[in-house]
């Protein structure tokens, strides 16, 4: 049975290293599950693989994308698929590595068939919800799908906007899509799944840590070249790669909006507070059922 190794966690667990070395264990391809870590404008802020490990180990979607390119669930699927029947063609193990939890579910259970969305409706329902503010959209929503907006969190600003603009571009409801059959993943592929979940109290040490590891990296070279294309018009001000945990609080620094101290507060405690998000939601959504084998929880 083909299997294919996934080893989660939250964001500074520890990922890239416990999985080096069970890469040298099976002759395993490293295969990116995170959404951020697959853009090549932020690699320190985003705490991609150094460029020595990459080497050493075959590393795959890291640094593959612009950072005015949009991306979401369904295209990584699409890619990491293909890195995985390469993989198995190599007669390699494909590793994926990752804490975007949805990326790595809707690889293993499959996806709603939703058609893509043109961008013009995605702008002005981002637009619509600025305007209108979450409690005010989730409103609107309840009116025009009521079944899934008594499932929203009417604060989730990003499953608001897409539960409207799916709506608005296919005239059915998200819950009619989510309704339908997933195209899931080949019958005969077995997923093994590690969860790193340290102690919270070691976890936030790590987010101290690696942040001032980060800075030390000359970061600020990075998100000022980020800034600069933004200015400058080559990546949209609204890109997907600019919610990356710290990038704005950098940039107010580099602009004087805000000292090195404050941007230092607030880097971190974002990113425990992201941290701490994951850490349940990988809890409570991976289990052992379906394509999933093995589930093993380790703390390092």
């Amino acid at each position: 049975m083909p299997t294919i190794k996934i080893i989660a966690g939250p964001t500074a667990s520890g990922k890239s290293s416990y999985a080096l070395e069970v890469a040298r264990q099976c002759d395993g391809v490293i295969i990116n599950a995170d959404s951020m870590q697959i853009y090549k404008d932020l690699p320190i802020l985003t705490a991609q693989p150094p460029l020595e490990e990459q080497e050493d180990i075959p590393h795959r979607l890291y640094s593959v994308l612009d950072g005015a390119h949009r991306f979401d669930a369904v295209q990584w699927s699409n890619m990491a698929k293909a890195e995985i029947e390469t993989c198995f063609k190599n007669d390699q193990t494909p590793i994926l590595v990752g804490g975007t939890g949805f990326y790595l579910k809707a690889l293993m259970e499959g996806l709603s068939p939703i058609p893509d969305i043109p961008l013009e409706i995605r702008h002005f329902t981002e637009k619509l919800q600025e305007m209108t503010g979450n409690p005010g959209f989730h409103a609107l929503l309840k009116a025009k799908d009521p079944t899934l907006s008594e499932k929203l969190d009417p604060m989730n600003t990003q499953r608001l906007i897409h539960a409207w603009e799916v709506l608005e571009a296919t005239g059915k409801p998200l819950s009619y899509w989510q309704s339908l059959p997933k195209d899931a993943p080949p019958q005969e592929w077995a997923f093994e799944v590690t969860l790193l979940l340290p102690a919270r109290e070691k976890l936030y040490q790590n987010i101290e840590n690696r942040f001032d590891e980060m800075l030390d990296k000359n970061v600020m070279e990075e998100v000022i070249t980020l800034h600069t294309r933004i200015e400058n018009g080559e990546v949209a001000e609204d890109a997907t790669i600019i919610v990356a945990h710290g990038y704005r609080a950098l940039r107010d620094y580099h602009l004087g909006l805000k000292s090195l101290e404050e941007v230092r507060s607030i880097g971190i405690i974002d990113t425990r507070r992201y941290a701490k998000r994951q850490y349940t939601w990988f809890k409570n959504q991976i289990k052992e059922e379906g394509n999933v084998k093995k589930l093993t929880f380790v703390d390092i």
